[in-house]
C-alpha cells in the first residue's frame, strides 16, 4: 500500500497546442500569387503573340492566290530596287526556268540559301530573285520538268524571323521563371514571417503521475 503524496493530488496535462496564425497577418500577402500568376499570364500572351505575328507575316509573304501553272504567264507588278522571290511548289526536284523577257540580264538571279514554306498542302520553294531596274508591269513565264505552280512573293527576311520567333519563346521562358520566382519567395518569407509570430512554447507543471522526487511515507 502506497501512501498519498503529501502535496495533494496530481496535476498537470499535455502542453497547450500552438496558436493559429490568421493567414491575413502573414506577410507578404497572399495577393502575390495573384501578381505572379497574372504577371505569367501576360508574359506568355505576348510571347505567343511575337511567334503567331511572325508566323502570319511568313505566310502571307507568298502570293498564292496569283498562282499560276508550269508554262503559263502571268503579269505582275515590281518596284524599281525591291526585291520579290519566285517560289514553285512541285511534287519533287524538276529543274525549273523562269524568264521576263522585259527585263535586263542580271535582274533574275538564284538565291545562295535554301528557303521553304508549307501552306495547307503544298509546300513553297524560293528558286529566283528578281530585282528590277525600273518600276513597272512584266510578264513572268516559269516552267518545270514536274507538274508545278509558281508564285511570286516577298524576299524571305531571315533575320526577322529568327527574331521574332526567340523573342517570343523568350517570353515564354520569362513567364514560367518571373512566376515561379514569385511564387517561391513569398512562400518561403510567408513560413518565416509566420515562425517569428508563433510564441515560444510555455512548460506548465509536471504532467500526470510526475514526482520530481520520491514519495515520502513508509511503503509497502
Amino acid at each position: 500500500m502506497t501512501t498519498p503524496t503529501p502535496w495533494g493530488p496530481p496535476y498537470g496535462g499535455p502542453p497547450p497546442l500552438p496558436p493559429t496564425i490568421p493567414a491575413k497577418d502573414l506577410r507578404p500577402r497572399r495577393i502575390w500569387y495573384v501578381v505572379a500568376a497574372l504577371l505569367g499570364l501576360m508574359l506568355a500572351g505576348v510571347g505567343t503573340a511575337f511567334i503567331v505575328v511572325t508566323v502570319k507575316n511568313t505566310l502571307d509573304s507568298i502570293d498564292t492566290a496569283r498562282s499560276f501553272s508550269s508554262g503559263d504567264s502571268r503579269t505582275f507588278s515590281f518596284v524599281q530596287g525591291k526585291t520579290k522571290a519566285i517560289y514553285v511548289s512541285q511534287s519533287g526536284k524538276g529543274r525549273v526556268q523562269c524568264r521576263i523577257p522585259e527585263l535586263g540580264s542580271g535582274s533574275m538571279t538564284q538565291p545562295d540559301s535554301t528557303f521553304r514554306i508549307t501552306l495547307g498542302s503544298r509546300t513553297w520553294e524560293r528558286v529566283f530573285e528578281v530585282k528590277p531596274g525600273s518600276s513597272g508591269d512584266y510578264t513572268l513565264t516559269c516552267t518545270s520538268e514536274l507538274p508545278a505552280e509558281f508564285a511570286v512573293g516577298d524576299q524571305p527576311r531571315m533575320g526577322a524571323t529568327v527574331r521574332g520567333v526567340v523573342a517570343g519563346v523568350g517570353c515564354i521562358l520569362a513567364a514560367v521563371v518571373s512566376s515561379l520566382a514569385i511564387v517561391i519567395v513569398t512562400a518561403v518569407r510567408r513560413g518565416r514571417h509566420r515562425r517569428r509570430l508563433t510564441p515560444a512554447p510555455q512548460w506548465g507543471p509536471p504532467p500526470y503521475g510526475y514526482a520530481p522526487w520520491p514519495p515520502y511515507g513508509p511503503q509497502s
